[in-house]
């Protein structure tokens, strides 16, 4: 028995499907725990196999490369001092397990398996995944340790069993991706876990981006009565090393560097920075091609691609037809300057109009509608497209949620592309990250300038420029309304009542429904449209399904309240 431990977490950015390179990883990591004198390393949820691998887990070849490469993990631990607490999975016979396994001296030595499997939102782990009974701790160093595994602690009765069994301390791998508020949620989880088994919890997450998924690490430690003695960086690699020392009233930590979360104004910025990054990197790319429009969404994605890529690796082309304005082409050249960007301008008319001769004998005399308009969009994702073939370069698209939601974008026109860095990101939070971006040169930043959107482009009436004079509200409700119905509808899942209700007078019920239909009426385009980074709990595509044949819909009324009596007048005496 020991009354001091050293414990080492890796906060790790690994690939899914990627086992030699995340062997790698860890092997590394190993050693510099070795050198750090750890006791224990932890390494993140199923870190070889990289969270989340999906199907791959029905492809038996996988399953035994996977099993494989833990093996050389585990026999990498020889004749170290070193307690590894590997995340893995593990197998018997046809049943396969999420599980961890302790591996000492070349051996694995104690194995225990993932009771409460996540089968909601992202997660659909049943799937897979058979869960095991409630675990029982593990002796590491002469210390009675329990690990529940990432979803075990949403569940009481696992982190009560580890206590009631022995735990002096609780160590907790996890796969955890970002949204909203998500850092602040995990913390009072783990203070109630806390408070209610007076043992201390070490919340071990990645980091990195996985497709739509973000992992945004800042690891923790936590001791009961609220005491938080580590946190390791958000949305960055980090090696946490803490000390901990048992006293009468159980274990407590005497080293650790509390690192300060992003903040809530600058975490969805780092989400998208972290997600384009790692998709462009993983993925094979180096380079990204954009259309740059001279409007607000236009121009924070290439602020995005900048800080996450460098402005040398950003290629930003202006598309304009006869209906650009002369501010639009100033501001589009203005941004791009500001950002230190590759910038072109290739216009669109010749073969725009060239199309609409060719095509004049089949419509005829039917009068113009937005036929033509999406004809220049998709000229736009022609041009786009080819230039992305020709060099190499991954083309990014950029619609916003609210347009994402209602279907104000062109299918193969301006949604052709390989990642939307804001699709889920409403159009007054695009307003508003601008802003934040001209005031701040994030963390990680490969474009240190400020101040890179111009004022002009947020000032302006949205437009997509198809037709004389146009603006967004011409089709749409203004966004800030928009937006906050798509968040009842979408997000919150409210009935159309309830928004009205919700609204007060702002807007009426045939406003909602209107946004209703649209919404459903485009879920067969969301289908087509590129991944993008998960900022919400409801992100379209992976946070939220729904058919694309559909024949509900909501017929809910609003109902009246009720008014207070008014009192009878009373004469004047």
């Amino acid at each position: 028995m020991t009354d001091r431990l050293r414990i080492a977490l890796a906060q790790l950015n690994p690939k899914v499907g990627a086992l030699t390179a995340n062997l790698k990883l860890a092997t590394d990591a190993l050693r510099q725990a070795a050198e750090a004198r750890a006791d224990i390393l932890m390494l993140s949820e199923l870190f070889l196999t990289g969270y989340f691998p999906e199907d791959l887990f029905f492809k038996p070849r996988f399953l035994e490369d996977a099993m494989h490469t833990a093996g050389e993990l585990v026999r990498a631990t020889k004749g170290m001092s070193v307690s590894l607490l590997l995340p893995t999975i593990w197998r018997e016979g046809h049943t396969l397990y999420n599980a961890v396994v302790l591996a000492e001296d070349g051996k694995v030595v104690a194995r225990r398996l993932k009771r409460e499997l996540p089968n909601d939102d992202v997660f659909y782990e049943k799937r897979y995944f058979t869960p095991g009974p409630l675990p029982e701790p593990m002796v590491i160093k002469g210390v009675t340790i329990g690990v529940p595994i990432c979803e075990d602690i949403w569940h009481r009765p696992v982190c009560e069993h580890l206590v009631q069994r022995g735990a002096e301390m609780l160590l907790c791998p996890n796969g955890s991706p970002y949204w909203t508020d998500k850092q602040h949620i995990r913390k009072d989880l783990v203070r109630s876990r806390t408070q209610e088994d007076g043992v201390p919890l070490l919340y071990l997450n990645q980091v990195g981006g996985q497709d739509e998924l973000v992992f945004d690490g800042a690891s923790f430690g936590m001791e009961p009565g609220n005491k938080l003695v580590f946190q390791g960086k958000s949305f960055e690699s980090d090696f946490i090393v803490s000390d901990w020392e048992r006293g009468k009233h159980g274990w407590h930590c005497t080293r650790g560097d509390v690192i300060p979360l992003a903040s809530i104004e600058e975490a969805p910025w780092q989400a998208m920075l972290r997600g384009l990054r790692d998709y462009v990197r993983k993925n094979g790319f180096s380079k990204v091609v954009l259309g740059l429009s001279g409007g607000i969404d236009s121009a924070i994605v290439a602020a995005i691609a900048a800080d996450a890529l460098g402005p040398e690796n950003v290629h930003c082309l202006m598309l304009p037809y006869v209906y650009t304005s002369e501010e639009s082409l100033a501001d589009a050249r203005d941004c791009a300057v500001r950002l230190g960007v590759r910038y072109d301008v290739v216009p669109i008319g010749a073969p725009v109009d060239e199309a609409l001769r060719e095509l004049q004998p089949v419509f005829g005399n039917v009068a113009q509608d937005t036929t033509e308009e999406n004809i220049q969009s998709r000229m736009r994702g022609l041009v786009l497209m080819a230039v992305s073939n020709k060099t190499g370069a991954m083309l990014l698209t950029t619609g916003n949620k609210s347009e994402m939601a209602v279907g104000y974008a062109t299918i193969y026109g301006d949604m052709n592309g390989g990642f939307n860095p804001i699709k889920d990101l409403f159009k007054m939070e695009v307003y508003k990250l601008a802003a934040w971006r001209n005031a701040h040169v994030p963390d990680g930043s490969l474009c240190p300038h400020g101040d890179v959107i111009p004022r002009s482009i947020i000032d302006k009436a949205p437009s997509a420029e198809l037709r004389p004079n146009q603006t967004d509200q011409d089709s749409l409700p203004p966004y800030p309304i928009l937006d906050e119905v798509l968040t009842g509808l979408v997000e919150n899942e409210l009935s159309v009542a309830e928004i009205v209700q919700r609204g007060h007078g702002r807007f009426d019920r045939a406003l909602v429904k209107r946004v209703e239909r649209l919404l459903l009426l485009a879920e067969y385009k969301r289908r087509q449209a590129a991944p993008g980074v998960k900022l919400t709990r409801k992100a379209f595509g992976i946070g939220r399904k729904y058919p694309i044949t559909n024949g509900y819909r909501d017929e809910s009324e609003v109902v009246p309240r009720e008014q207070p009596p008014v009192p009878a007048k009373q004469g004047v005496q």
